[in-house]
């Protein structure tokens, strides 16, 4: 069986779609090794790092910008799938092409801009997520990540439940309480981290609530914000864009930003030690498709604070402390807890630590296997 994938996210990694097409590529050449594969790249991307061995590259030229993705999802990749001679067409995130030379199979991560309009505003924005909605109802099958995930795709996109399949993420093995843990306070050192601290890492955009978590920090840090500050992780965008109010000047209204460490990017190598070295990885998103940096605290022995929205219900349940989605008084109150009360502190780390374990790699390779064979059996 020969699978060709669209790889516009592989030169990607810290997106959630390019986590997912590396991981899975990986995943699925351990667990079938026979498997061929060939990776179809966009233009600009000449090669492939951390590419499992015996995967096929195809290289491509064309333009870049949103006018070039589309022309590479809806003309150069159907073109690749053909020349290559593969038996299925995966494109690994929510981008498919209206017509395949190849059964088509497609994974849609979530529905976002469907549920927050205000991540399709625009007319250019709009007319994307029709082209993509209408050319997912055309796939042979559909791939997500989460049960709750597939409840939107339902009901935004009118697929049948049938037709779409749940394969679960999964933490890497790095995501381990002390495998790796020799180089934690390298880590430490080199981010300028303090002896504890809380911890956010992720996007801060609109739908991640970092305002939900500032806010709460206002109560945290009456109690604990100079021995325990926040630490924030992550690209800062440009603020005050639509999508990103200022959460730097938010901080500075609450009178909080003593209490608040902005380190930047963090580099995929440290993440394992960052949630190691905090006291609390804080999640409070108000959607996702699956949440994948909860089940990295979880794994790495950090107890997590989240939201509880469909999803976290689903992936975390019992493992973190959830609270009410866009209640801060209560997001403090769990931050609080976890820091002071020490027995409840024990008891969600090795909670945690066992809802970790129901996710692996393997599971989500030997379902998505399943996905292409299914698939192949009913083009033949």
């Amino acid at each position: 069986m020969h699978i060709a994938f669209n790889g516009w996210f592989w030169g990607r990694p810290m997106t959630g779609s390019g986590q997912y097409l590396r991981r899975l590529l990986g995943a699925l050449r351990r667990t079938a090794p026979d498997l061929q594969m060939t990776l179809v790249l966009p233009p600009g991307v000449n090669q492939a790092d951390d590419l499992p061995a015996d995967v096929s590259l195809i290289t491509t030229t064309g333009r870049g910008g949103r006018l070039g993705k589309v022309i590479f999802e809806q003309r150069t990749f159907p073109q690749m799938v053909a020349r290559c001679g593969a038996d299925v067409a995966h494109v690994p995130y929510w981008g498919p092409p209206l017509t395949s030379p190849a059964p088509l199979v497609t994974t849609v991560l979530d529905v976002i801009p469907l549920l927050l309009p205000d991540y399709a505003a625009g007319p250019g924005a709009r007319l994307y997520t029709s082209l993509v909605s209408a050319a997912a109802r055309g796939s042979a099958q559909v791939i997500t990540i989460s049960d709750a995930a597939k409840a939107d795709i339902v009901a935004q996109l009118n697929i049948p439940a049938d037709s779409i399949t749940t394969t679960h993420l999964a933490a890497d093995e790095v995501y381990h309480p002390r495998m790796g843990a020799e180089h934690d306070e390298a880590v430490r050192a080199k981010y300028d981290l303090p002896d504890e601290f809380v911890l956010y890492l992720g996007g801060f955009d609109l739908r991640k609530r970092v305002n939900q978590l500032l806010l709460a920090y206002t109560y945290v840090g009456q109690a604990e914000g100079d021995n325990i500050p926040l630490v924030l992780a992550g690209a800062e965008p440009a603020w005050d864009a639509r999508l990103f109010p200022d959460l730097r000047k938010y901080a500075a209204e609450l009178d909080i930003s003593e209490y608040v460490r902005w380190i930047g990017p963090v580099d995929e190598a440290d993440k394992p030690a960052l949630y190691r070295l905090a006291r609390v990885f804080v999640f409070p998103s108000m959607a996702e498709g699956f949440g994948l940096p909860v089940i990295e605290a979880l794994a790495s022995g950090t107890p997590v604070v989240a939201n509880e929205i469909p999803v976290m219900d689903e992936i975390a349940a019992d493992g973190a402390y959830l609270v009410a989605d866009g209640n801060a008084r209560a997001m403090a109150g769990a931050i609080i807890a976890l820091l002071l009360q020490e027995p409840l502190r024990q008891t969600q780390i090795q909670r945690g630590l066992a809802r970790a374990t129901h996710f692996h790699w393997r599971k989500t390779a030997q379902r998505t296997l399943e996905v292409y064979e299914q698939v192949l059996r009913a083009a033949r």
